[in-house]
């Protein structure tokens, strides 16, 4: 579904940065993947990438069998708009609108129909829990409501992968864990392929395999398993052998 093959990007100055290096990485249909790592360690740079926000330096990246940064402005605008989902960890609504028109954005840009908007937006609202506040400006919710409006958007019209760049790192551990629950249904009902970037141990415990990249190359992956409190046990253990301070979390029990 997504391949990243070969992949490396330097950014030019008076001195050359090299941010990748030989990134290969693959993303099934239906698979949640999270990627860790440093500060600095290229897994920002890589999720820009793969939105297509960047190109690379060298390298290929095709999604469903097409290589977006090929594409004009204008086939990659609707590339963008069919095949991705954002999710953000500042959430990224717009204030003066509703949470119903935050959440039909997308569809504003196809020219579709207000009535087929307003029924695609009570869907999914119902299936988020967040159908009682859709009259609500953005400023009216709770930053748990804001991340699922966001949620919402960004699947409002079913793209292949749903990229969420630290989706909990703005919210409190009960909504981080709603807004998880929240992602790993929507990923395995909708079949939604997911790439998440993460500094939180318990976010990256949901995915099924995290992915660890270290000055700009992967370090390793490890996969979960069927018991998810040993995959979160393991994935502290290998940011703390990546020089993360990670002591004070390895006696936490997952609920």
């Amino acid at each position: 579904m997504l391949k990243v093959n070969k992949v490396s990007k330097v950014y030019e100055g008076k001195v050359s940065y090299r941010a990748l290096s030989d990134i290969d990485l693959t993303v099934e249909k239906g698979e949640f993947v999270a990627i860790m790592g440093p500060s600095g360690s290229g897994k920002t740079t890589l999720l820009n990438l793969i939105s297509t926000n960047d190109t690379p330096t060298t390298g290929k990246i095709m999604l469903n069998d097409q290589q977006p940064h090929t594409l004009s402005k204008n086939q990659l605008a609707t590339f963008r708009r069919t095949e991705l989902g954002f999710v953000f960890q500042d959430f990224n609504l717009l204030h003066t609108l509703t949470v119903e028109e935050n959440m039909v954005l997308p569809l504003t840009l196809e020219g579709i129909k207000v009535k087929v908007m307003k029924e695609k937006a009570r869907q999914i609202a119902e299936k988020l829990g967040i159908d009682s506040i859709m009259s609500k400006r953005v400023y009216e919710i709770s930053g748990g409501q804001a991340q699922r409006v966001a949620i919402a958007r960004a699947m409002i019209h079913q793209p292949s992968l749903l990229l969420a760049d630290e989706p909990t790192g703005n919210l409190d551990s009960k909504a981080s864990k709603d807004v998880m629950h929240l992602l790993t249904k929507l990923n395995k009902e909708e079949k939604t392929s997911l790439l998440m970037v993460t500094h939180d141990a318990q976010a990256a415990s949901y995915s099924d395999r995290v992915i660890f990249i270290r000055d700009g190359q992967l370090e390793s992956e490890i996969h979960r398993g069927d018991n998810r409190q040993t995959f979160f046990q393991k994935i502290i253990d290998m940011l703390s052998l990546m020089g993360g301070e990670t002591s004070e979390l390895s006696s936490i029990r997952l609920s």
